[in-house]
């Protein structure tokens, strides 16, 4: 069983900054790659940013130049650095991991962190 634990959100005001984290743990084998996704009231779940084992990383739009995915690779654990928060960035953050089991597979599977709520207000 692989586990997620998200820890980072709250409430911030307008231009503020907060950072999220998400630990993964139980076995995996290796993480292919790692993202954050959000999902208001009333709207889809977007991707808001992800990274590759790689290093290579990808933003939403609406978030591009504010936001910063990072990764502590020998502990499995994914960063969202988010700067200058907007009201329009309040969202329950979810965190995802594609990982591989083992080496005798490519098989790629996915796992969910419960998420967090982020709540921008003044």
């Amino acid at each position: 069983q692989v586990q997620l634990v998200e820890s980072g959100g709250g409430l911030v005001q307008p231009g503020g900054s907060l950072r999220l984290s998400c630990t993964a743990s139980g076995s995996i084998f290796s993480i292919n790659a790692m993202g954050w996704y959000r999902q208001a009231p009333g709207k889809q779940r977007e991707l808001v940013a992800g990274i590759t084992s790689g290093g290579i990383t990808n933003y939403a739009d609406s978030v591009k130049a504010r936001f910063t995915i990072s990764t502590n690779n020998a502990k499995n654990i994914v960063y969202l650095q988010m700067n200058s928060l907007k009201p329009e960035d309040t969202a329950v953050y979810s965190c995802n991991v594609r990982y591989r089991r083992g080496s005798w597979s490519s098989h790629e599977y996915d796992v969910w962190g419960q998420g967090t709520q982020v709540t921008v207000s003044s």
